[in-house]
């Protein structure tokens, strides 16, 4: 689990929480269900609108994706790659079929197995991108699959709050009727109207918090997040085309570090 995420969540409702209460704020003000309502509701109708209805579907997958923790060992995949090309310099490429049922199922596994099959280096790049190229749409999905519900939530925030504000304006106006109209007292409706304007501000409230401490966060970190996977699917791509063309193991390693940041690796330059 990433608990980086986890942490960032509850630090950010933590921080939240002490401004209401040091503020002399008290949470029941801001425990509203229609103005939840308006925005998750809205934010959601409006991203259906925007997206295909499965890929709304998969919000809750694709949010198990920010929490999950990363596991991306380029040194170990480098290490990988340089024990392949030094049996495949030896015995052969073929020899690498006898590897593939004890490797894990995934991008790599199936670039070796095209590799094997594959006898133009050309079209086993082309192979190789297309297949990275697919996975990198995917993600791309997700992420905006949280970043448009980033730009919407304030929206639909700002659109509880004129519709609160419209029906407190009104009721303001109207004064109840003529029955009321003999104990009409305007101190006591400015008091209900500044409660009311403090109701419909709410809504905003919910709108700017799950805008910028959920939605576009997550969306950051699935971003990062494929940005690292593809930094090592790339790694992996080059090695098969290495292993492909017959190149010494120790030259693979060295061209293959290039992709590693001098901060990960466990001997720094």
């Amino acid at each position: 689990m990433d608990f980086g995420t986890l942490i960032g969540l509850l630090a950010g409702a933590g921080i939240i929480v002490t401004g209401i209460l040091g503020g002399g704020g008290d949470l029941r003000w801001f425990a509203d269900g229609i103005s939840i309502l308006i925005v998750v509701g809205g934010t959601f109708a409006a991203t259906m609108v925007n997206l295909p209805l499965n890929a709304v579907g998969n919000v809750f997958k694709i949010l198990k994706n920010a929490f999950s923790a990363e596991d991306f060992d380029y040194e170990g995949t480098i290490e990988e790659i340089v024990e392949k090309a030094q049996k495949s310099r030896k015995d052969g490429l073929l020899s690498l079929e006898a590897d593939l049922s004890k490797m894990k199922e995934g991008f790599f596994k199936n670039g070796i197995e095209l590799a094997i099959n594959e006898r133009e280096s050309s079209r086993l790049r082309t192979f190789l991108n297309l297949e990275m190229s697919n996975i990198q749409s995917r993600h791309i999905a997700g992420q905006e699959l949280f970043l448009y519900m980033g730009a919407y939530a304030p929206a639909f925030g700002m659109l509880g709050t004129v519709l609160g504000l419209i029906v407190m304006m009104n009721n303001f106006a109207t004064g109840g009727g003529e029955e009321a109209s003999a104990s009409y007292d305007v101190a006591e409706k400015f008091a209900q109207l500044l409660s009311g304007m403090g109701l419909a501000l709410i809504t905003t409230f919910y709108g700017v918090f799950m805008s910028n401490m959920i939605f576009i966060p997550i969306g950051g970190k699935l971003k990062r997040r494929s940005e690292n996977e593809m930094m090592l699917k790339n790694i992996v791509i080059e090695g098969i085309i290495s292993i492909h063309a017959r190149e010494h193991p120790m030259l693979i390693k060295e061209k293959l570090m290039t992709f590693v940041p001098s901060s990960q690796r466990s001997v720094k330059e």
